[in-house]
């Protein structure tokens, strides 16, 4: 009897012990379900973050492209017009070069020897002739105080503007001449307060009279008389002269 209970009791628990190895696969199966299924998701996902990063790098090109053909279109049309106001500019400026100005008086015929002292000229102010070996700078250059007929008359051979003007101009005069003569290379302003005019613009072998600075000649004049072509001796320097 103390035999068969052993048997019976080794049994059960040989069951007991069986049936608990068989739930252990089950466990392990559900395990790797869940685990399987949430890689799935996360692969899903980053496929639909992947997607959408596309999708929003080819709207961003997209938007790129048509900016920059807009930017583009606008340059072409600036430059344009650039372009073609620049034209207008210089077609009005070769215009004006050949244009007579009226009121302007010529000289012909000058001298052009290099002297030392004093020269006695016809015109007042002079606009060509004999003239000492060193020119005036003539770079925009405003001076307030007369300067010497000869070094000037050297600076017209040279293609300079000269402006001078005596107590009957303005203020106004003034700065609106002094203000064109410094953005201008080869001219230069003096008073000369013998001279009969309000203001005289000089240039070699020409000279031309205004009352005010306002008169439309005087920008006709430097147009077409800064290294115009009564200049003597073209690309000659102004600057590194007297005074």
């Amino acid at each position: 009897m103390g035999s068969a209970s052993k048997q019976t009791n080794n049994g059960q628990g040989a069951k007991g012990t069986g049936a608990d190895k068989s739930d252990e696969p089950l466990v392990t199966n559900r395990s790797a379900k869940a685990k399987g299924g949430k890689q799935a998701d996360r692969r899903e996902r980053i496929a639909q973050l992947r997607a959408e990063e596309q999708r929003r790098e080819k709207r961003m090109k997209a938007i790129a492209f048509s900016v920059a053909g807009v930017l583009i279109a606008g340059t072409v049309g600036v430059g344009g017009y650039i372009v073609i106001d620049a034209n207008k500019k210089h077609d009005k400026e070769v215009a004006a070069a050949k244009s007579p100005i009226p009121g302007v008086q010529t000289w012909s015929g000058l001298s052009r020897n290099h002297v030392q002292g004093t020269v006695n000229y016809p015109q007042t102010p002079p606009v060509g002739g004999d003239h000492n070996p060193v020119w005036l700078t003539c770079m925009g250059n405003v001076y307030d105080k007369p300067v010497q007929n000869e070094n000037a008359v050297h600076s017209l051979e040279h293609g300079a503007v000269w402006v001078t003007y005596n107590d009957k101009a303005t203020p106004d005069d003034l700065k609106t001449l002094s203000d064109k003569v410094k953005v201008t290379p080869y001219s230069m302003m003096s008073p000369y307060p013998t001279e009969k005019g309000t203001i005289t613009l000089s240039a070699w072998g020409t000279q031309l009279v205004v009352d005010s600075a306002k008169d439309p000649r005087v920008n006709e004049f430097f147009t077409k008389y800064v290294q115009g072509p009564q200049t003597q001796e073209p690309g000659a320097s102004c600057s590194d002269g007297a005074m």
